[in-house]
């Protein structure tokens, strides 16, 4: 029978709380709301990390995936008005942009190698839906290999409103135009009143949630996410994390969860930058609640490199990708470069003493980069 000393030294936790959530974790007891608040509570950070640690290597042992990928953001111009976004502009702001699908293929042409294009855009006041598809259509068309992530559930939400058309026929349509999956953004916080509040033009989170489990259903994989560290509590993050636990439960579809950071710079609303402690809390709770994902993934756009590393020991297992070009984030004050090159994750990998592998979208193994391990 397995003891807690396989996971942590009792006599040297200093929250006693996180003994009985030990003890569960042992026994394959699923958390519950009351345990995700201890967790965010505590302050016994290095306990916590080796609560997410451990689940992680019964899931992963000490495998950390990355993907080569390119992000193509198509417009900043957008109909909504998020308070939390330095993204948006509106016409005739001296930066404002839209690409051509011209546009987008070149910048698909000018990084070779990549395996996914990952595209996400704010909601273009005058683009028809007919622009979505021919861009799909495009891309397939020219880069037949590439496996293209696109659009958010704000954006499908956002092609069903303008298309007259429902949800279902707007995923059919786009998968046939050459849709692969698509990503978690636009999950925000599953707070309705805080909804309201931060991004009243934005979808609901029953919307969200909607929306990925029609998408499922079709085939199509994703990704699900948060947006944390502005006026949520713990209480909503731990709230929202359950609503992604029991979708999960329905279809099996989700395949990685991302925290995204809040970055205040240039937004409407304001506030203050996550701390590094915060960040790794974070993303341990956030393993350990959501016991049926098998990736918990950093996104160094937003944490920094050196913290995505030490996140390696606290419960991620994904480092994303390459990335290439990113202006959503950096448009909040982002201090990372943009880009990341493969050799440069292979490192952060290996010196956190993980084995680097080479994925695509789906989890399929490209390559595993065993040589120079270090022995631990």
């Amino acid at each position: 029978m397995a003891k807690i000393e396989e996971i942590v030294n009792p006599q040297l936790v200093e929250d006693k709380n996180l003994i009985k959530i030990a003890e569960k974790i042992l026994n394959n007891e699923r958390l519950s709301f009351e345990d995700g608040i201890k967790l965010f509570e505590t302050n016994d950070i290095l306990t916590l990390g080796k609560l997410a640690d451990y689940v992680n290597r019964k899931k992963n042992g000490r495998l950390v995936y990355f993907v080569v990928n390119r992000h193509i953001n198509l417009t900043n111009l957008c109909v909504g008005n998020c308070k939390f976004c330095a993204f948006r502009r509106e016409k005739g702001d001296p930066d404002a942009y839209e690409l051509t699908i011209d546009q987008v293929l070149q910048k698909i042409e000018e990084f070779k190698g990549v395996s996914e294009i990952h595209i996400v855009s704010g909601l273009h006041p005058d683009w028809n839906y007919d622009y979505y598809v021919q861009l799909l259509k495009a891309i397939k068309e020219s880069f037949p290999h590439i496996h293209v992530q696109a659009f958010t559930a704000e954006e499908i939400d956002h092609l069903s409103r303008i298309s007259g058309k429902p949800i279902e026929t707007v995923l059919s349509e786009l998968i046939e135009a050459g849709l692969d999956s698509i990503p978690g953004g636009g999950a925000e916080i599953f707070n309705e009143s805080l909804r309201k509040e931060l991004c009243p033009h934005k979808l609901s989170s029953e919307r969200y949630l909607k929306i990925h489990e029609t998408a499922h259903k079709f085939g199509l994989k994703s990704n699900a996410s948060i947006l944390y560290g502005h006026v949520e509590t713990y209480a909503d993050r731990v709230n929202h994390l359950l609503k992604l636990r029991e979708l999960q439960d329905k279809t099996g579809g989700f395949q990685a969860f991302m925290a995204f950071a809040y970055h205040p710079e240039n937004t409407r609303l304001g506030g203050k930058f996550t701390t590094g402690f915060d960040d790794i809390k974070m993303l341990s709770v956030a393993r350990l609640i959501l016991d049926n994902f098998q990736h918990i993934r950093a996104f160094w756009i937003m944490l920094g490199e050196k913290l995505a590393q030490v996140s390696l020991h606290f419960g991620v297992n994904d480092l994303d990708g390459t990335v290439v070009e990113e202006s959503i984030t950096r448009s909040a004050g982002a201090k990372t470069d943009s880009f990341m090159p493969k050799e440069r994750l292979i490192k952060l990998i290996r010196e956190a003493g993980k084995i680097p592998v080479e994925r695509d979208t789906v989890y399929n193994v490209i390559k595993i980069y065993e040589e120079q391990l270090w022995n631990n």
